[in-house]
C-alpha cells in the first residue's frame, strides 16, 4: 500500500488523517494535545491493522484480518505467541460441546491441527493414534490437554504463509511503550524491542489491544474500568455492595513437572518457603486452612474440600487427583519407553497469587509480585517433593521434576503470569450477570427452568463457561456459579468513544462478574476473530466499526460475512 492510500484509509469515517512526518509520542493516559515530531530516521512500519499482544485473541484477530486480505503487524512482549495456551502454560478450559459447536471453525481447525501434530511427530500407540478425539494428556480439565510448545508450533504453522508473503509482520519481544492520539483516533504506537531497546513506530488505520492487561487503554486515553463494580451500578446478584477498582482475581505462575520414580530431583529450598508454608489466604468466607495443603475451599460451596495427589495418576477414590487435572502428557498414549512418567501442568488453587495486583502496577511492583508468585509456585513444588502426605503414610515425592524445557524458561516456570482479569473498556454495551448468569437470568425473566442467555441482536460469536472467579486481591474467596451458553455482542467490543481501537482479550465490555465466563481460551479466540473480521469489513465498507452496529443493513451484512467464514453467532436451538 502506498502512503497516499494509507492516509486515505486512516481518515475513513471521519477519523483524523495521519500527518507527515509522524509525531513523537509518550506513554500517556490522555490524548496528546498537539503535534510534535519523531526524531529523524526513526524506524516506521505501516499496515492495515496493528495488533498489540500475541495471545489467542491477538492471533485470531490477525488470522481473520489476513484471510480478508489485510496487512497486519502483530507485536508480542515475550518470545512466544499464544498467550494463556503457550507462554502462560495453561491447557485449554473449554465447554463440553467444543468438538462439534460453540466455537469458531478456525478454533476447531486449530484443535484438529494440534491432534494431527501429535499423530505426525510423536510415537503414539496405535490405540491413541486412532482415537478421533485424541487427548495427549488425558487431563480431566479438557478434551484436549497438550504441551505449550505444540500449541506454539501449530499457531506458527497457521501464520507462516502470511509471514512468508510479507502480509504479516510479527515482532516478538516487543512491548508497546506509547501511543499518539488525536481526539478519538489513535494514529500510531511506539514499540520497543526488549532485546535491543530499539524503537519502532507502528501506524495503521486500526489498532487492536490484545494485551493481557489492556495496556493500550490508559496509553490511548480510552475509558476503562478495573476491579469490581458495585451492585448499585450493575444490579448484578453477585456483585458487592461497594465497588472496589483494585479488587481483581489472583494470577498464577504455572509450571510443568513430571515424575521419575526412585530419582531425587528436589530443588533448593525456595527463599520464601517458610512464609508460604505457613500462609493462609485472608479471604471471606474463610479459606479451608493453609494454602500449601491437599485441601481447598470448594468453589461452589466454599466448604473445605479434600484433594488427592499421586504422580502416577492412580485413582484417589472420591478425591480429585490433582496430578490428572491438567495433565498434558499421559505416557499410556505413547509407545513404551517414550516417557519416564506423565507430565502435568500446575495451575492449582495452591499457587494462585493474590497479594498484589498487576493492573496498573509500576514496573518495580510488577516485577516484585511476579517474583513472589514464582516463589509461591516453587514453594508448592518443594512442598510436594518433601512434605506432601503420601497414601503409604510417607511424605513427599522426591522424583517430581521441574520441566522448564517444556515452558521454554531457565527458571522452570511459565514465561508470563496467567492473567485472569484485565482493564475493561467502557463499552457501547456491557454484558451483565442478568444476561448470562443462570440464577440472575431467571430472576429477570421469571423463568425458573429451561432458561437461555440473553439473545443479542448484534451477536458476533458464542461461548460458554461457568462464571468462575478465583480468590481476589480484595479478599474474596471463590465466586463460582452457573451460567448459560451465551453470545458475544458486538456492542461489548466497541469503546464508547474511540473510533479505531478495539479490544481482543479480557478487556471487552464485561463486568468483574461476567468476565468470569468470557475469559477462557475459545471465547478469547472468538472475540479476536470477530474483531479482526470487523476491521476488514469496516475498511471495505468505508465506515467506522460503531456504524456497523448502528445500521441494520451493515450489521446484517457483517453477520452474514462472519457466518460464511465459520463464526457461529447463535447456539443451536434445544
Amino acid at each position: 500500500m502506498n502512503r497516499r492510500n494509507f492516509i486515505e484509509r486512516l481518515s475513513v469515517g471521519g477519523g483524523v488523517a495521519l500527518a507527515a512526518p509522524l509525531p513523537t509520542f509518550a506513554a500517556t493516559a490522555q490524548p496528546l494535545a498537539g503535534p510534535t515530531f519523531f526524531q529523524s530516521g526513526q524506524a516506521e512500519r505501516k499496515a492495515d491493522l496493528v495488533i498489540a499482544g500475541g495471545g489467542l485473541g491477538g492471533c485470531a484477530a490477525a488470522l481473520a484480518a489476513l484471510r480478508n486480505n489485510l496487512t497486519v503487524i502483530l507485536t508480542e512482549e515475550t518470545d512466544w505467541i499464544g498467550g494463556q495456551l503457550t507462554q502462560q502454560g495453561v491447557p485449554p478450559d473449554e465447554h463440553p460441546w467444543i468438538e462439534t459447536h460453540g466455537a469458531t471453525r478456525l478454533y476447531r481447525d486449530f484443535r484438529t491441527a494440534v491432534r494431527s501434530y501429535y499423530r505426525q511427530h510423536y510415537p503414539l500407540t496405535e490405540a491413541a493414534k486412532n482415537q478421533p478425539y485424541l487427548n495427549p494428556g488425558d487431563g480431566t480439565v479438557s478434551k484436549l490437554c497438550h504441551e505449550p510448545r505444540v500449541a506454539l508450533a501449530v499457531l506458527e504453522q497457521l501464520l507462516a504463509p502470511y509471514r512468508s508473503s510479507g502480509r504479516l509482520t510479527v515482532l516478538l519481544d516487543h512491548k508497546i511503550a506509547g501511543a499518539d492520539v488525536r481526539g478519538d483516533t489513535v494514529r500510531a504506537l511506539k514499540a520497543v524491542s526488549q532485546r535491543s531497546g530499539n524503537e519502532i513506530i507502528l501506524s495503521a488505520p486500526y489498532f487492536v489491544d490484545a494485551t493481557e492487561l489492556g495496556d493500550l487503554l490508559p496509553m490511548t486515553g480510552t475509558e476503562f474500568v478495573t476491579g469490581a463494580e458495585s451492585r448499585l451500578e450493575t444490579r448484578e446478584l453477585h456483585a458487592p455492595e461497594k465497588a472496589d477498582p483494585d479488587n481483581c482475581q489472583a494470577f498464577t505462575m504455572c509450571f510443568a513437572m513430571d515424575y521419575v520414580p526412585g530419582a531425587n530431583h528436589v530443588i533448593d529450598k525456595p527463599k520464601e518457603y517458610d512464609f508460604w508454608r505457613s500462609y493462609s489466604p485472608k479471604v471471606t468466607p474463610a479459606w479451608s486452612g493453609k494454602l500449601l495443603d491437599l485441601a481447598y475451599s470448594n468453589p461452589k460451596t466454599l466448604e473445605p474440600k479434600a484433594l488427592g495427589f499421586h504422580p502416577e495418576g492412580i485413582s484417589m477414590g472420591d478425591k480429585l487427583n490433582l496430578w490428572n487435572y491438567r495433565r498434558i502428557i499421559s505416557k499410556a498414549n505413547f509407545k513404551p519407553g517414550t516417557y519416564a512418567g506423565d507430565i502435568t501442568n500446575v495451575n492449582w488453587p495452591q499457587n494462585d497469587y493474590s497479594l498484589g495486583n498487576l493492573i496498573g502496577a509500576s514496573d518495580k511492583d510488577f516485577k516484585k509480585h511476579v517474583e513472589r508468585a514464582k516463589q509461591l509456585s516453587l514453594s508448592l513444588l518443594y512442598w510436594l517433593q518433601t512434605e506432601a502426605p503420601r497414601p503409604d503414610g510417607g511424605q513427599g515425592w522426591a522424583g517430581l521434576r521441574l520441566r522448564g524445557d517444556l515452558m521454554g524458561t531457565e527458571d522452570g516456570l511459565a514465561k508470563y503470569p496467567y492473567i485472569r482479569e484485565s482493564r475493561r473498556i467502557k463499552a457501547v454495551f456491557t454484558v451483565l450477570e442478568e444476561h448470562v448468569g443462570a440464577e440472575n437470568r431467571a430472576l429477570v425473566t421469571g423463568k425458573q427452568s429451561g432458561n437461555t442467555a440473553a439473545d443479542f441482536h448484534d451477536s458476533v460469536g458464542v461461548g460458554y463457561y461457568h462464571i468462575d472467579l478465583h480468590p481476589s486481591t480484595g479478599g474474596n474467596n471463590y465466586i463460582d456459579f452457573g451460567s448459560l451458553p451465551f453470545q458475544i455482542p458486538l456492542g461489548a467490543l466497541l469503546p464508547k468513544r474511540m473510533n479505531n481501537l478495539l479490544p481482543a482479550n479480557k478487556n471487552i465490555g464485561t463486568t468483574h462478574i461476567t468476565n468470569g465466563c468470557y475469559r477462557l481460551h475459545p471465547v478469547e479466540w472468538s472475540i479476536g476473530e470477530a474483531v479482526g473480521s470487523l476491521v476488514a469489513y469496516s475498511l471495505d465498507k468505508k465506515v467506522m466499526p460503531r456504524a456497523v452496529r448502528e445500521k441494520e443493513t451493515l450489521l446484517s451484512g457483517f453477520q452474514q460475512l462472519i457466518r460464511s467464514q465459520g463464526i457461529e453467532t447463535h447456539w443451536p436451538k434445544p
